[in-house]
């Protein structure tokens, strides 16, 4: 009885994934009429006037590498930033690191829309509106406290004795960072890593609220124009909701290999 229930919910929760999926994919291929009449059929004929048009007419290109732009750079600098903080305060196991380690997860208790208006405010003041650069220092400090705790748990679980034993060869913590922390650290960065690229590569709140410009928009901000008041233009929203999942795709596929890598090169063999 037991796996029974089991398979169905298994059945159940496949299909819940599926079949919102295969109707955004077929739906990129449909016009807006077959959409509305024939929603679970395949495409009458497989096409790319979809995407042609995305790309040709609405220019989705730009916004395509803003949004890359964006989010690699964000996430770049945010794991750069959090594991430096995060071996600092697994190495000072005492008052100081706790303290340290508690300031950086009140960032997790303050909801971010709290924080909208003086953000705007600021980045108005200081001219970093309408700019992709504003946008990944705002993706970098929302995202750097939970950046920290999640790779605090990981260096405070890295033995203590191999960086005893580096500091008595001579190597300064810097060295020690570099050559032993970092290799060790990558299946922690790379799910991490996968983690921020789709915060950033998905948000909308703060581009909405500082991106004026058309040349400055990222991709979420294009999704919008096609979902108007009394019409929405279901077919051109459904190819762009592909085009923009093919990189968060991309990606987990290709972290997938660095996870491997990271495991085994952190490997001791007998």
């Amino acid at each position: 009885m037991y796996k029974v229930i089991r398979g169905f919910l298994l059945i159940a929760f496949v299909l819940i994934i599926l079949v919102p999926s295969a109707i955004v994919v077929t739906g990129a291929f449909k016009t807006d009429f077959e959409i509305y009449t024939k929603p679970l059929s395949l495409p009458s004929t497989w096409n790319l006037d979809n995407f042609r048009t995305l790309f040709v007419e609405s220019n989705i290109a730009t916004p395509f590498m803003n949004s890359v732009i964006v989010s690699v750079f964000s996430v770049f600098f945010t794991l750069l930033l959090a594991s430096l903080a995060s071996y600092s305060v697994a190495r000072l196991m005492n008052v100081t690191g706790k303290v340290l380690f508690l300031l950086f997860s009140l960032g997790l208790a303050i909801p971010g829309q709290v924080n909208i208006i003086p953000i705007f405010h600021l980045f108005v003041n200081l001219g970093l509106n309408n700019s992709l650069f504003g946008l990944i220092l705002v993706n970098i400090a929302l995202t750097l406290p939970i950046s920290i705790f999640i790779l605090s748990a990981f260096f405070k679980d890295l033995p203590k004795e191999m960086f005893e034993c580096a500091g008595m060869d001579g190597a300064g913590q810097f060295r020690i960072y570099r050559s032993i922390a970092l290799p060790l650290s990558k299946p922690a960065l790379g799910a991490t890593g996968i983690f921020l690229f789709v915060i950033c590569w998905n948000d909308l709140l703060y581009p909405l609220m500082l991106i004026t410009e058309a040349t400055k928009k990222t991709l979420p901000l294009v999704l919008i124009d096609y979902k108007g008041e009394y019409f929405s233009s279901f077919n051109m929203q459904f190819t762009a909701i592909l085009v923009a999942s093919l990189p968060m795709i991309i990606m987990y596929l290709f972290m997938q290999r660095s996870f491997q890598a990271g495991l085994t090169a952190g490997a001791v063999k007998g």
